[in-house]
Protein backbone atom coordinates (compact mmCIF):
# COMPACT_ATOMS: atom_id res chain seq x y z
CA UNK A 1 0.00 0.00 0.00
CA UNK A 2 1.49 3.63 -0.65
CA UNK A 3 0.19 6.80 -0.48
CA UNK A 4 0.08 8.94 -3.06
CA UNK A 5 1.27 12.63 -1.50
CA UNK A 6 -1.18 14.36 -3.50
CA UNK A 7 -3.10 15.59 -0.46
CA UNK A 8 -5.94 13.72 -0.86
CA UNK A 9 -7.37 14.15 2.56
CA UNK A 10 -7.10 12.32 5.63
CA UNK A 11 -10.83 10.64 5.29
CA UNK A 12 -12.02 7.07 5.65
CA UNK A 13 -14.73 6.77 3.55
CA UNK A 14 -17.61 3.62 3.81
CA UNK A 15 -20.45 2.67 1.67
CA UNK A 16 -23.77 1.07 2.64
CA UNK A 17 -25.98 -0.57 0.30
CA UNK A 18 -29.17 -3.19 1.00
CA UNK A 19 -31.67 -4.54 -1.56
CA UNK A 20 -33.21 -7.34 1.07
CA UNK A 21 -35.03 -7.31 3.75
CA UNK A 22 -33.29 -9.02 6.48
CA UNK A 23 -31.83 -9.61 10.52
CA UNK A 24 -35.59 -8.98 11.65
CA UNK A 25 -35.74 -5.89 9.45
CA UNK A 26 -38.52 -5.50 6.62
CA UNK A 27 -37.01 -2.76 4.04
CA UNK A 28 -33.60 -2.29 2.58
CA UNK A 29 -33.86 1.38 4.21
CA UNK A 30 -34.57 -0.25 7.87
CA UNK A 31 -31.24 -2.42 7.20
CA UNK A 32 -29.44 0.35 6.19
CA UNK A 33 -30.10 2.41 9.48
CA UNK A 34 -29.48 -0.60 11.95
CA UNK A 35 -26.12 -0.89 9.61
CA UNK A 36 -25.90 2.37 10.93
CA UNK A 37 -26.61 2.32 14.26
CA UNK A 38 -24.20 -0.94 13.78
CA UNK A 39 -21.19 1.08 12.93
CA UNK A 40 -21.69 3.34 15.87
CA UNK A 41 -21.47 1.00 18.62
CA UNK A 42 -18.21 -0.47 17.19
CA UNK A 43 -15.72 0.05 19.93
CA UNK A 44 -12.67 1.40 17.12
CA UNK A 45 -14.82 3.15 14.70
CA UNK A 46 -16.07 6.64 15.35
CA UNK A 47 -18.57 7.78 12.64
CA UNK A 48 -17.90 10.95 11.58
CA UNK A 49 -20.76 12.24 9.06
CA UNK A 50 -23.79 10.13 7.75
CA UNK A 51 -25.27 10.79 4.52
CA UNK A 52 -28.67 10.62 3.27
CA UNK A 53 -30.07 7.24 2.08
CA UNK A 54 -31.12 6.68 -1.87
CA UNK A 55 -32.54 4.53 -4.16
CA UNK A 56 -30.61 3.51 -6.92
CA UNK A 57 -31.29 0.83 -9.66
CA UNK A 58 -28.98 -2.46 -9.18
CA UNK A 59 -25.31 -2.20 -11.25
CA UNK A 60 -25.33 -4.12 -13.42
CA UNK A 61 -28.82 -3.10 -14.50
CA UNK A 62 -30.96 -6.76 -13.39
CA UNK A 63 -34.61 -8.08 -11.75
CA UNK A 64 -33.02 -7.78 -8.62
CA UNK A 65 -34.81 -5.01 -6.38
CA UNK A 66 -33.48 -1.54 -6.05
CA UNK A 67 -31.01 -0.70 -3.28
CA UNK A 68 -30.80 1.45 -0.73
CA UNK A 69 -27.60 3.49 -0.20
CA UNK A 70 -25.48 5.57 1.51
CA UNK A 71 -22.26 6.36 2.84
CA UNK A 72 -20.40 7.53 6.48
CA UNK A 73 -17.20 9.20 7.30
CA UNK A 74 -15.55 7.09 10.17
CA UNK A 75 -12.15 7.68 11.96
CA UNK A 76 -10.51 4.48 13.31
CA UNK A 77 -7.18 3.68 13.98
CA UNK A 78 -7.67 0.19 12.74
CA UNK A 79 -5.68 -0.57 9.53
CA UNK A 80 -7.39 -1.05 6.04
CA UNK A 81 -7.29 -5.03 6.10
CA UNK A 82 -8.88 -4.87 9.45
CA UNK A 83 -11.66 -2.51 9.20
CA UNK A 84 -12.45 -4.00 5.91
CA UNK A 85 -12.55 -7.19 8.27
CA UNK A 86 -15.10 -5.45 10.94
CA UNK A 87 -17.25 -4.26 8.17
CA UNK A 88 -17.61 -8.18 6.99
CA UNK A 89 -18.19 -8.92 10.21
CA UNK A 90 -20.82 -6.54 10.53
CA UNK A 91 -22.41 -7.92 7.15
CA UNK A 92 -22.10 -11.32 8.91
CA UNK A 93 -24.58 -10.36 11.38
CA UNK A 94 -26.63 -8.99 9.32
CA UNK A 95 -27.11 -12.25 7.28
CA UNK A 96 -24.99 -11.74 4.57
CA UNK A 97 -23.79 -14.92 2.84
CA UNK A 98 -21.01 -13.95 -0.14
CA UNK A 99 -21.55 -16.35 -2.75
CA UNK A 100 -21.73 -14.52 -5.84
CA UNK A 101 -21.03 -11.01 -7.27
CA UNK A 102 -23.47 -8.49 -8.10
CA UNK A 103 -25.73 -11.03 -5.96
CA UNK A 104 -28.98 -9.49 -4.02
CA UNK A 105 -28.12 -8.62 -0.60
CA UNK A 106 -28.95 -8.16 2.69
CA UNK A 107 -26.46 -5.88 3.70
CA UNK A 108 -22.94 -4.74 1.54
CA UNK A 109 -20.47 -2.53 3.65
CA UNK A 110 -17.64 -1.69 1.30
CA UNK A 111 -14.47 0.36 2.15
CA UNK A 112 -14.32 3.00 -0.35
CA UNK A 113 -11.14 5.09 0.37
CA UNK A 114 -8.91 4.75 3.33
CA UNK A 115 -6.89 8.56 3.49
CA UNK A 116 -4.88 8.69 0.79
CA UNK A 117 -3.79 5.26 0.27
CA UNK A 118 -3.57 3.73 -3.06
CA UNK A 119 -3.69 -0.09 -3.46
CA UNK A 120 -4.23 -2.00 -6.83
CA UNK A 121 -2.66 -5.13 -5.68
CA UNK A 122 -5.33 -7.67 -5.18
CA UNK A 123 -3.07 -10.14 -3.79
CA UNK A 124 -2.79 -7.53 -1.10
CA UNK A 125 -6.12 -6.44 -0.12
CA UNK A 126 -7.94 -3.87 0.40
CA UNK A 127 -7.84 -2.52 -3.10
CA UNK A 128 -8.04 1.32 -2.49
CA UNK A 129 -10.06 3.53 -3.26
CA UNK A 130 -12.44 0.82 -4.31
CA UNK A 131 -11.75 0.13 -7.64
CA UNK A 132 -15.49 0.95 -9.08
CA UNK A 133 -16.11 3.74 -6.92
CA UNK A 134 -15.75 6.34 -10.02
CA UNK A 135 -17.89 4.50 -11.89
CA UNK A 136 -21.02 4.42 -9.67
CA UNK A 137 -23.63 7.80 -8.68
CA UNK A 138 -25.21 5.34 -6.05
CA UNK A 139 -21.61 5.66 -4.00
CA UNK A 140 -20.66 9.27 -5.42
CA UNK A 141 -23.89 10.69 -4.76
CA UNK A 142 -24.05 9.86 -1.10
CA UNK A 143 -20.03 11.04 -0.85
CA UNK A 144 -21.07 14.07 -2.28
CA UNK A 145 -23.17 14.82 1.02
CA UNK A 146 -20.63 14.15 3.34
CA UNK A 147 -17.40 14.68 2.18
CA UNK A 148 -17.41 17.25 -0.66
CA UNK A 149 -14.34 18.40 -1.08
CA UNK A 150 -12.75 14.54 -1.50
CA UNK A 151 -10.45 14.03 -3.70
CA UNK A 152 -9.73 10.94 -5.11
CA UNK A 153 -6.08 10.07 -4.42
CA UNK A 154 -5.70 8.04 -7.73
CA UNK A 155 -6.31 11.09 -10.51
CA UNK A 156 -7.16 13.93 -7.82
CA UNK A 157 -10.80 14.57 -9.21
CA UNK A 158 -13.20 15.94 -6.62
CA UNK A 159 -16.33 14.43 -6.19
CA UNK A 160 -18.54 16.70 -7.97
CA UNK A 161 -16.41 16.18 -11.38
CA UNK A 162 -16.04 12.03 -11.08
CA UNK A 163 -20.34 12.69 -10.83
CA UNK A 164 -20.28 14.65 -13.81
CA UNK A 165 -17.95 12.22 -15.37
CA UNK A 166 -20.55 9.41 -15.58
CA UNK A 167 -22.95 8.22 -18.27
CA UNK A 168 -25.74 8.76 -18.27
CA UNK A 169 -29.13 6.82 -16.98
CA UNK A 170 -27.87 5.44 -13.17
CA UNK A 171 -31.34 6.28 -11.52
CA UNK A 172 -31.03 7.42 -8.23
CA UNK A 173 -33.60 8.85 -6.12
CA UNK A 174 -33.14 10.53 -2.33
CA UNK A 175 -35.49 8.27 -0.07
CA UNK A 176 -37.47 10.31 2.50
Amino acid sequence: MRRNGKGAGAMILVAIGSNLPGAGLDTPRAVCLAALEALEREPDIRVIARSRLFESAPVPLSDQPWYANGAVLVETALPPASLLARLHEIEARFGRVRQVRNEARVLDLDLLAYEDALNDRPEAPPLLPHPRLRERAFVLRPLLDIARGWRHPGDAREISALLAALPPGQALNPIR
